[in-house]
Order: structure tokens, then sequence, then C-alpha cells
């Protein structure tokens, strides 16, 4: 991952050379040979990266990956003081404004010429790490494997932690491996290939070299092969290495011109030699969909009871093999967890004081013996101390917020046709799919809610991450920065971080958690160059005018701090991405905001829980007239329309908004708004909150509603259901509080073909819901709560398919739950009202339910689940931003 930094500085300099080609005059040409060489010289470093993964590079390429990484670093920093000098313009007009003007073209020759002479220098620089990778042979193609033509020692396959691990470490896959040694030396005839499935970290390769090392396996075939086959191999020297096993099992001599031969030949050799034996091979760790169709012309099916196991971590891959049986590795269970981690930790039983952390350690392993091995073996070196073995964490993290830094630090790149945070969500499918992201928590519909890293995965990416001054972690009070670092995460520190020399300004993202924060006077002298700025939770009451001057900066959050007012200087942040002021005590939004062309999100929605749900318990922000021309916004939670006409018109021109929050809606501009969102075609997520517990919402009025919309959630007394809500194809969550129906809303509801979720608060008129026997096909989710008038709810047969969960809350007036419940088979969480007065009877008696009788508060959960976000910890958001790097810069994963 040594180009990581090449990547962003590459990234810079061609908007720049687009962009800045006049400004930048005569220093044009030297920026234009300095991206030819970084171009040059990345062609090559991710070779070098697969190559030191191998622990097979020497300390001069080293050195000079090293010396690499801080030119690029330099080069960004140069790009960037630039820019924040240009990205200042003097306003002032007249004469006064003339000569300021004239002032400002001197100071950018001066400015020019010293830019000039740093990229003079820098160039130098470039020209000389290229001519020392050309002498030292650091650009010369790698070779992967260890047959090469010169020689060099051979690799060993497997990874020798995974092969030699002691039988007595071994917990919990005895039943897998007799059943896997059982398919190889029995039944058919036919060739089979048997794949062995799991993320990393299960035991793919332990399970599979266990079998193949087995006594019975050896001696009933003819000749084998052991293969670790990776991400970067190479056909010609797998097949090399794969005849090389085979003759040496047999204790014969290899060929001497293998060395020479192409692919063909090579095939051609394997085919021939193996067409009258029983063979078994051994492919460990296969990452490509096309291996096995690459591979399968060297082995032949010669009806001989021939055996191929393949271990791999990917799905696809055990498909295009077609494979005969797949054998998909399961988490340890938490007995064998615990078994095993007790063996590691502390070579038998477990101290008593000790075994609640030592429970929840192994929790989070996640049933993976990999992981329980490692952290099992670093804590059986320390000193068992409970204060000491609470400092293993293991973070969660809301996706909204990380695909949001991972655009704001520009390490999602711009595809047409797709938004950005769509690319960022791709990426972070692509992260779990490889098994190096986690997920925590989805929501109903499936969708990714909250991930997290594997505290193994966790360790070795802040090993990387230092290596490559990706970032650096301050926690507690003895912690220091390291200037070599561009990204800072502060835990758990009273220190005034901003107590750092102003020579570290390089800085590119500060992120706090649960640390203080004395002053924020020298931020923009300090932080020139700063990116990201998240200042979640920190004890802030305001922020420095002088905040304006963080031109950089593409993300800001004050989410949870005590700050009522924002800056007027706000509106010079040109490049900010997204302003998460949630939970902030922020009410009004100065006009400058309406500068900001780049905005993406403004993230504003603040919830107080109240027992009865007060409409003053949900609070959105003031926002000035020409809100409209922010024409990129995506996310708007939640705008305070109590004043607002001319705004709710002006919202009709954001037709790219995905998610849109209102409050204090009056039943005068119910027809206004349904106009403006009528206009918005992405729209995904509407929530609408009445003016006053008394005012209709009347939103009656969509003809044509946004298609794509998943997600309702109407606040206020409806005179009838929203006609615009049965064509709503997409829809899969609907919450209506305080709607006070007076008709039964489920013949509509039924009808909808996507609805999963539906929740229905505080309606005081119908007496009955009834779910008839079409049901609402795929509803995963209900919840009744406070319907003071429920008489009767009726489930027939056949209704409610899927239903996992059932909530019936304080409902005074419904007798009993309804006959049709036993109906519901898949349904295995029950919450009753402990104040309903009812006897739980005529249950399935073949059915084991989980009964919930207290529920404190189910609107606040409820409420909290549909807006508010609880940040995970500071580390994880760099850790899960390292991870992306790792797939964006290793592309050749992808291939």
């Amino acid at each position: 991952m040594a180009e990581i930094a090449v990547n962003l500085v590459i990234d810079k300099l061609l908007p720049l050379l687009d962009q800045e080609a006049r400004l930048l005059g005569g220093v044009h040409t030297q920026v234009e040979d300095i991206k030819t060489e970084l171009l040059y010289i990345q062609a090559f470093l991710m070779d070098a990266d697969a190559k030191a993964e191998k622990a097979d590079v020497s300390q001069g390429l080293k050195t000079w990956i090293q010396d690499l990484r801080e030119t690029a670093y330099s080069i960004e920093d140069v790009i960037d003081e630039y820019l924040l000098h240009l990205g200042n313009p003097n306003r002032r007009h007249g004469f006064i404004g003339f000569l300021y003007k004239v002032a400002r073209l001197i100071k950018k020759l001066i400015r020019r010429h010293e830019i000039a002479s740093k990229i003079h220098d820098i160039q130098k620089k470039v020209h000389k790490l290229r001519e020392i990778s050309s002498s030292n042979g650091f650009n010369k193609p790698f070779e992967s494997g260890s047959t090469s033509s010169k020689g060099s020692a051979p690799q060993p396959d497997p990874p020798v932690t995974s092969l030699f691990i002691d039988d007595s470490e071994i917990v919990g896959i005895g039943s897998q491996k007799n059943e896997l040694i059982s398919r190889l030396v029995k039944g058919t005839l036919k060739r089979t290939v048997i794949s062995v499935v799991g993320m990393g970290g299960l035991g793919k390769t332990t399970l599979a070299k266990k079998v193949y090392a087995n006594m019975r396996v050896v001696k009933h075939f003819d000749c084998h092969a052991w293969i670790t086959v990776s991400q970067s191999f190479q056909m010609k020297e797998l097949l090399r290495r794969m005849m090389e096993k085979f003759y040496e099992a047999r204790k014969e001599k290899v060929p001497e011109d293998i060395n020479r031969m192409d692919n063909e030949s090579l095939i051609t050799q394997v085919r021939e030699y193996l067409q009258d034996k029983r063979y078994v091979v051994v492919f460990d760790d296969v990452w490509k969909a096309g291996f096995w169709e690459s591979i399968t012309p060297a082995l032949p099916e010669n009806k001989k009871g021939s055996r191929i196991i393949i271990t791999t971590r990917k799905d696809d891959v055990a498909t295009c093999c077609k494979d005969d049986y797949i054998h998909r590795l399961p988490h340890l269970s938490p007995d064998s967890s615990r078994e095993l981690f007790c063996k590691k930790a502390f070579q038998g039983r477990c101290p008593p004081e000790l075994k609640k952390l030592s429970d929840d350690i192994v929790k989070r392993c996640g049933g993976l013996p990999l992981a329980i091995v490692a952290i099992g073996g670093l804590l059986s070196r320390k000193e068992k101390i409970v204060s000491l073995w609470k400092k293993f964490k293991d973070y969660t993290i809301k996706c909204g917020i990380l695909t949001r830094l991972w655009i704001a630090e520009g390490f999602v790149k711009t595809k047409r046709g797709v938004t950005l945070e769509e690319t960022a969500e791709g990426f972070l499918t692509e992260l779990i799919r490889r098994s190096l992201v986690q997920v925590s928590d989805v929501y109903i519909d499936g969708n990714i809610k909250r991930c997290h890293i594997h505290d193994l995965m966790r360790e070795i990416i802040l090993k990387k991450a230092e290596e490559l001054s990706f970032f650096s972690v301050m926690a507690g009070e003895a912690s220091c920065f390291d200037g070599r670092f561009r990204r800072l995460s502060v835990q758990n520190s009273s220190n005034n971080v901003l107590d750092i020399p102003s020579k570290k300004s390089h800085i590119r993202s500060i992120f706090l958690y649960n640390s203080e924060m004395f002053s924020l006077g020298t931020l923009a002298s300090k932080f020139k160059f700063l990116k990201v700025l998240d200042l979640g939770g920190a004890p802030l009451e305001r922020i420095p005018e002088d905040l304006g001057n963080l031109l950089h900066l593409r993300y800001l959050s004050l989410r949870k701090t005590r700050v009522r007012m924002l800056p007027r200087s706000i509106g010079k942040l040109q490049n900010l991405q997204t302003l998460d002021l949630k939970y902030s005590l922020v009410e009004d939004l100065p006009v400058e905001i309406n500068r900001l062309q780049k905005l993406c999100n403004i993230l504003c929605f603040d919830y107080a829980y109240k027992a009865d749900l007060r409409w003053d318990s949900v609070r959105g922000v003031h926002v000035k007239e020409g809100i409209g021309g922010l024409e990129d916004l995506q996310k708007l939670t939640a705008v305070d329309v109590t004043h607002g006409v001319q705004i709710i018109t002006e919202l009709g021109k954001l037709r790219q908004l995905r998610k849109l929050g209102i409050t204090k809606l009056s039943r005068g501009n119910g027809q206004r708004l349904c106009a403006s969102i009528s206009n918005m075609v992405h729209l995904k997520y509407l929530s609408v909150c009445s003016l006053s517990e008394d005012e209709i919402l009347d939103i009656q009025y969509m003809s044509n509603p946004p298609p794509f919309l998943s997600t309702v959630y109407l606040m206020g007394r409806l005179e009838r259901l929203p006609d615009w809500i049965s064509k709503l194809p997409s829809l899969v969550r609907v919450i209506l509080t305080r709607s006070n129906l007076a008709n039964d809303p489920m013949q509509v509801f039924q009808a909808l073909p996507s609805l999963q979720a539906l929740s229905l608060f505080q309606t005081s008129v119908v007496e009955q819901l009834c779910f008839g026997a079409t049901g609402i096909q795929k509803l995963k989710r209900l919840r009744i709560y406070d319907l003071i008038g429920l008489k009767r709810v009726k489930i027939e047969d056949g209704t409610l398919p899927l239903l996992e969960e059932l909530m019936i809350g304080r409902c005074p007036q419904l007798e009993e739950l309804p006959s049709g419940i036993r109906h519901l088979k898949l349904a295995n969480e029950i919450f009753p009202s402990k104040d309903m007065g009812i006897q739980v009877s005529s249950l399935s008696a073949n059915k084991t339910w989980n009964w919930h009788t207290t529920l404190e508060d189910p609107i606040a959960g409820i409420s909290n689940g549909l807006m508010a976000e609880i940040d995970g910890g500071g580390v994880c958001l760099f850790l899960l931003s390292f991870c992306l790097n790792l797939i964006i810069s290793l592309s050749w994963l992808l291939v």
C-alpha cells in the first residue's frame, strides 16, 4: 500500500493542471513533469507491495519507498498551500477594493515564485528517486513465487502459523476433519472438487492441512501437492510448482527443462504425469473466480478417484468451480471458543476475576479461531489485571458517517451516473464481501446500518498504518503526536490537542472521541490544510470566526456539542460537503450557508425524548431564503418551516435530495410542500412533523410521488391516509404517530409490495385492525403502541408469513391478543404491554416465544431508530478508511 500517498497526490495534480494552468503560469510544465514521473513510479509500486508482503524486500527498497511517500506528501502540501492562497479572494469594492486587488496580485506573483521554487526542488528529488530506482533495479518486474530463473530460495507454501498448529491447540474441528477425510478416501471414482469456504480467520487452511496430512489420505493417493495460490499468483509459476510437488512427493527427479516451458507445455506435462495416477491437490487461498477455469485443463478426469480441495473466502470462487461439495466452515461455538481462548491466554483455567472480561473478549472474536488464538496469545503475555484487560475493545460505526468521511478524504472518485455515496457504499460492500469489515447491524430491508473491524484486523491495520504514516492515535494523558502522521484520532484525553507545534500543520483530519478541547482560537492558523474536523461531543459552546479560513475543509461535525451559533465566516468554506449539527443547540443557519455550492449533507435534527412525544421534543433548524441554490444537496434533515412559505417552495429546486426532514408544518403549507416533494425524483426518506398536536397534516396533494421513496414517517393528525402512499412500490417502512385515523389503514398497506416494517403510535380513533388472508406478504416488523381506541386485532390464516417481531403495547381497550397470532409461524418476538390486562393464551404449542413484559420507552426507541445516530470509536473511522485504501490501492485484487 505504499502507493496510497502517490495516488492522492496524482488526484490533486490532474485537476490542478486542468483548472489552474493559467494561474500557475510558468510552473505548469514542472507540475506536468512531476505528474508523469509519479505515474511512472506508481506503475510498479503495487509490485513492490506484493513482494513486501512476502518479506522479500531489501532495506534499500524500503528506504526508497519511504522517501517516495514523504516526497508525495511534500507535493500535496505545496499544492494545498497554493490553492489556499488562491481560494481567499478579497470582496471589497471601489477604490479601496482596487488597491486590495493590486496588493493581492503582487502577493500572487510572489507566491507563484515561491511555489515554482518549491516545485523545482521537488522535481529534482523525484528525478533522483527515479534514478535510484533504475540503478538498484527497483523498477524491474517482480516475479511471483520461488522458482525463478535466478534460482532464489523457494517460499513455503502454506502460512506457517496455519500449518504447524499443535493438535492440542485445535478446538472444534474434529467432526469436520473426519467428514472431509471420508469424502477424500471414499465415494465415487469421478474426479471430485471440494471447496472449503469461510471468512478469514475461521481456520480454512488449518482444517485443510490437517486433512491433507492425515495418514489415511497420504496412503490413499499416488501423489500429492499443496499449492498456496493467493491474490497475485502467476499461472506459469503455479504449474511449475505443482509439477515439482508431485515429483518430490514420489521422490522422483524433477525434469531439468521445467523452467523453460511455457504454459501450454506445462499443462501437457502435468496432464501426462497424472493420467494414470490417483492424485490429490490442495489449492489454498483462492481469490479469483476464474482460477478453476484456468487450472482445470491440467487436471485430467481419469476416473481413478482423484480429489481437489480449494480453500477460499469468496462464494463466487466456489460457484465458478462447479464444486461437487461445498463445505462452509462454521464459526466456533461459544463453548469451543472459550476453551480455545483459555488454552492460549491462561494455558488452562481462567482466573475468576477475569471470567466476565474473557467472555466479552471471546464474544467479540465472533467464533474466529485465528482471532481467538491471536488475541489469546497477545493477552497471555500481559499481566492478569482487570484494568489492563479492559482496554481491548471493538467499536461499531454508522455506515452513513463512514461513507461521508471517505468522500471528504478524497478516497471516493466520481463515476458517471453514480453518486459518490453510492460508489462509497459499493466499496463498503466489497470490504464486507472480502471479510475485511464485519456487519454489526442491518436495517429491516437488509441494508447495512453499522459495521466494525475485527480485533485481529485492527491490530494488523494499526501496525501497517504506522509504517505508512497514515494516521496516529493519541489516547490517554501521556500521549503525544508524531509529526509524521497526517490524520489524528484523539481518544479519552483531557489534554488540549491543539497544543501541537505549528510545524505539524500538515494534518488533514482531526477526530475527537471522549476528549476535551480548551481553545479553538488557533485552529485555522495551526491546521490550515484540514479536510475533516470532527468535534462531536467536545465541550464546545462557540466556534471562532476564523473557522472560515479552513478553506480545504470538507467535513465539519459539531454533533452533540453545546454550540448555539455558527460564525458568518462559514460561508467561505467553499469545499464543505457535510455539515453535521445533530443534537447540537444550533437552531438557525446563517444565510452565508447558501453560498456553499458543494454542500451535499446538512444534518441538523434534534430529538429530546419525552414520554408523551410532545411536538417540542422534535426540532429542526431555520434556513434562509436562497437554500434552493444548493442544488447538490442530498440530505437535509430537518428544516423548521414555521415561517417558511418561500423556503418550502425553494425546496422544490433540490432535485438531488435523497433524504428530507420537515418539522413544524402548518396545514396551509401542505399543498405547497407536496408540490416541492414531487420534484424530488431521487427521494428515499421523508419525515414530516406537523406544527402542533392539533394541526392537521394536510399532505394529500401528490399525484406523482417520488418513485424510490422507501421510508415515510408522518407525525401529526391525518384526516385520512394520503392517497399517494398506495402508489409507492418501493416503500419499505412506514411510521405513523398521532395520526388519529378513523378507518382501518390495513387495506392500503396490504397492497404495498415491498412493505417490511409498520409502526402505529398514539392513534386514538381506530377501533379495529384487520390483517386479511392476502396479508402484507413481506412484513417483518409490526409495532402497535398507545392506540387508545383499539378494541380488536384480527390476523387471518396465511397473513404475515414473514413476520419476525410483533410489539403490542399500551392499548387499554384491547382485551385479548388476537387469536390469529397462532398463525405467525416465523414470529419469535412478542412484546405485550404490562398494562393491557389480558391473559396470554391460544399460542402455538410448538413455538417458543420470547416475551418482553416491560417497555419503558418504546417510542423513544423507535424515534431514535429513525434519526438518531450514536458515534463509534474514533480510531474505527481511520481503520475502516485504511481498509478502503487497501481495496482502492491494491486494485489488482479486484481483477
